[in-house]
């Protein structure tokens, strides 16, 4: 109950402060359409991003950051119209189950069940099917890098490139330099960051007790990181996940799948749509726009 009401008191000033940030400076020719996908677990809200003009477009999923806890398509409704407008391609946003009412793996099947859909129905909103990356940032490029793990098995040859925006990629414990050295944020902390991984694996229905790994929630110790779409990983400098990011961008480039690193000097953990349009969240979503653009060939 006690992890429960933080989740939802940080859930509610998250909301309130990005709102704040974004006021008056939001993309408003964009058409936002709304749908949601029905599970044996509930329905998955989505939003659904279409971009001026009649395609087809290209389609880019994003999963929204939040430690798995927080985070909502309110909350990242300014960034995925914004990426909408200026990368031209449809985005699908996905509101995935959060913890800790829905522990791990409910936010992962929820993921790759809105992939599963979007492949089959996008075609109906101007969006090509045969032309889908998946993108997040922080927990939402977690689950972005685990989607694109799964449909490599279940959905083979859907997904064409992934954007992992200072995703996290590994445990807290033991640690990367870069846990030490931003132990006291700026934006996260290491403190927070452990609350967020005990909220989300907790009870757990595939964990032992104590078990802080699983291939579908720690991507950076998987053996199997071969054949794997092209990536952008951005980090930032002042981010607790900065190093573990990193790692997996040099992982993914020895198992040979192309790879494209940025680290964004002096930013810090959530530039990119929390803290509004600054210089690096429009130097970050122009990159990622540019990127695509050149995956996609359009």
């Amino acid at each position: 109950m006690k992890s429960k009401l933080k989740a939802v008191a940080i859930r509610n000033v998250i909301k309130v402060d990005v709102w704040m940030r974004w006021l008056g400076k939001t993309v408003k020719h964009i058409t936002v359409r709304k749908s949601s996908i029905e599970t044996a677990h509930g329905d998955i809200p989505l939003r659904i991003y279409q971009p001026p003009g009649e395609g087809p477009f290209p389609v880019v999923m994003y999963y929204h950051g939040g430690g798995w806890v927080i985070g909502d398509l309110d909350v990242y409704d300014p960034l995925c119209r914004d990426l909408c407008n200026r990368s031209d391609c449809i985005v699908v946003a996905v509101d995935y189950r959060l913890a800790p009412e829905h522990p791990f793996p409910a936010a992962p099947e929820d993921c790759l069940a809105a992939l599963k859909w979007t492949y089959e129905h996008i075609a109906l909103y101007g969006g090509m099917p045969s032309s889908i990356a998946v993108a997040g940032d922080s927990a939402g490029g977690n689950l972005a890098a685990v989607t694109s793990l799964q449909a490599r098995e279940c959905l083979p040859g859907v997904v064409k490139g992934q954007v992992l925006i200072y995703p996290a990629t590994d445990h807290y414990e033991p640690g990367t330099p870069s846990y030490t050295e931003n132990a006291n944020g700026p934006v996260l902390t290491r403190k927070l960051m452990m609350w967020f991984w005990d909220t989300y694996l907790q009870n757990s229905p595939l964990l032992e007790v104590g078990q802080t790994r699983h291939p579908r929630a720690t991507p950076l110790m998987r053996s199997d990181l071969d054949n794997l779409p092209p990536t952008l990983l951005i980090t930032a400098e002042r981010d607790p996940l900065r190093d573990e990011g990193a790692n997996y961008a040099a992982r993914l480039s020895q198992h040979d799948n192309t790879v494209q690193y940025s680290l964004y000097a002096g930013a810090c953990h959530g530039f990119v749509g929390l803290q509004g349009p600054n210089r690096h969240h429009n130097k970050a979503v122009d990159e990622i726009s540019a990127w695509l653009t050149a995956l996609f060939g359009v």
